[in-house]
């Protein structure tokens, strides 16, 4: 890890988080409902990524997500997540950002955010930490301190965990609890 991430890295205390492209793999499948009228959304979530964000919770960094979409199944997996930090329906994400700055008195510089599309640049331009998943268009990787190795749904957000929990010097202190 280079210095500067390290150092961007070391003083995040709340992480940030797209849905759709980053804790999922992006695609939106719809099934039809009893009436045939209606569609659900279903959504499909890594269960390592789920680790990692209780890990992170472990090692003191906060969870939140904005999302423009609305969706139940994000309510639900964020409920089980315990993440209270749940801001779906967010077409402006900057404005969304600004709103938990001020509820959570935290400094941008103390926050890391991962997007993956336009929507998100403005986000990614003003936190801390920038960070986004290997699948991400170039333009969106070109803003970020960090590209993960992993594409979004597929472990991206834990990648980014533990990047956050190694950077604060967490991370030996949770592999010591599996290991022992």
């Amino acid at each position: 890890m280079n210095v500067n991430l390290q150092q961007r890295a070391a003083a995040i205390r709340l992480l940030l988080l797209d849905v759709d492209g980053v804790l999922t793999d992006g695609r939106l499948p719809y099934s039809a409902l009893e009436d045939a009228c209606e569609l659900e959304e279903s959504k499909s979530f890594h269960v390592r990524d789920g680790l990692g964000l209780n890990l992170l919770q472990k090692g003191g960094v906060d969870i939140g997500i904005i999302t423009a979409r609305s969706s139940l199944a994000v309510s639900r997996r964020m409920r089980n997540l315990g993440i209270q930090h749940v801001h779906q329906g967010q077409h402006d994400k900057l404005l969304a950002l600004e709103n938990i700055l001020q509820q959570t008195g935290l400094e941008a510089a103390q926050v890391a955010y991962m997007g993956d599309d336009l929507i998100d640049l403005p986000v990614l331009r003003r936190v801390g930490l920038a960070a986004t998943v290997l699948d991400a268009d170039d333009l969106i990787k070109s803003h970020c301190h960090f590209v993960s190795g992993k594409m979004g749904g597929m472990g991206a957000v834990r990648e980014i965990c533990e990047l956050l929990l190694k950077a604060q010097g967490k991370w030996e202190g949770i592999l010591a609890h599996y290991l022992r």
